[in-house]
């Protein structure tokens, strides 16, 4: 992948927004890109699983906002529907959970952190919504870009 996200920042100041130093990577890949698909989630993966499970994933980045609260939303299973539908990358705006396992799929993920417990009644998601995570805003179709260095968000595609 011919990109690094320090030379990406250096290159286009005005047009990139980083995330927060909090990410940690619990995927097989650690660099990867695509474009945004928005996930608003109130604790519970149901809609998540469903479209990871439903939908091809080349070139998408899903980008999942759960504000942090202390539950997994991403675990084994889900990262095997990323993985068997070639998602890019996941990127949780909260936590995960089956690490071990997580990181042998080549699916990325990066989160804040792990949790073991799951979140069980069902709640509906928001998908396709405008997130703001570590102050950076990201829409459906933005342009996602990570490294070990970090997560760059641009509008436009930069490479």
């Amino acid at each position: 992948m011919g990109f690094f996200t320090a030379d990406l920042c250096d290159e286009h100041s005005e047009k990139t927004e980083v995330l927060g130093p909090n990410f940690k990577s619990y995927g097989g890949s650690k660099k990867f890109r695509g474009t945004a698909i928005t996930f608003k989630l109130d604790k519970n993966n149901k809609d998540l699983a469903k479209f990871l499970k439903e939908n091809k994933g080349e070139g998408k980045v899903v980008v999942v906002d759960v504000e942090e609260k202390y539950y997994a939303v991403v675990g084994d299973n889900l990262m095997k529907f990323a993985d068997d539908n070639h998602f890019e990358g996941l990127i949780v705006n909260g936590y995960v959970r089956d690490t071990v396992t997580t990181k042998e799929f080549q699916t990325g993920l990066l989160a804040k952190g792990t949790c073991p417990r799951k979140y069980i009644p069902v709640q509906d998601a928001q998908m396709n919504v405008a997130l703001t995570i570590d102050g950076v805003t990201i829409n459906e179709g933005d342009y996602i870009y990570v490294d070990p260095d970090g997560v760059v968000v641009s509008k436009e595609s930069l490479v």
